[in-house]
């Protein structure tokens, strides 16, 4: 489990998501990585308020096991839907291989003890959104050479599979420290 996990750890993705953006610049596709960034990166901000809210108002919604949505589950949902997005693929192809992907990391997620199936749900529910918001405003895909992309991805998965980037617990730490719900007399 902890194997398949680790390729949706952000010190994969992030490297990842730039590589990718890097080779669809180098081919001339530069609209497609402004918007595969742009993407990406507001669906991992809308993760990362998520999680601060959350995590920064646990009180708040009580008994519900819903403290930290996955931002693994959300980055392998959004680049694998945001990659097919990009080869010009249906909206109804996307949202099957997403729900795949989201339920497999999900499973490993839930299985290591790491998430909760409604934080795994949300995760792949803001993921499938980012995908399917590139599909909204890519247009026409341009004809890319998949081979460097392939080459790049799996070049970078090579040199990055087992890093892992500590957010969570700076991410719990700033939800602690801004104490929203505190002020509102919601603890």
């Amino acid at each position: 489990m902890k194997f398949l996990t680790d390729f949706a750890d952000q010190a994969v993705v992030l490297p990842l998501v730039f590589a990718l953006a890097a080779v669809l610049a180098w081919q001339g596709w530069r609209r497609g990585a402004l918007l595969w960034l742009a993407t990406i990166g507001l669906t991992f901000s809308v993760i990362l308020a998520l999680k601060l809210v959350f995590l920064g108002c646990s009180s708040v919604f009580g008994p519900v096991s819903l403290q930290s949505p996955s931002g693994h589950v959300a980055a392998a949902s959004v680049v694998t839907g945001g990659l097919l997005a990009l080869y010009g693929r249906s909206r109804r192809t996307i949202a099957g291989v997403v729900f795949v992907v989201a339920v497999v990391v999900g499973l490993t997620r839930v299985g290591l003890h790491y998430h909760s199936w409604p934080e795994v749900a949300m995760g792949g529910c803001i993921g499938l959104t980012g995908a399917l918001c590139l599909t909204r405003f890519v247009g026409t895909v341009p004809t890319i050479r998949g081979r460097p992309l392939v080459l790049t991805a799996v070049a970078v998965l090579a040199l990055f599979h087992g890093r892992h980037l500590e957010a969570e617990v700076a991410i719990r730490q700033a939800a602690h420290d801004a104490g929203w719900c505190q002020g509102a007399g919601w603890r």
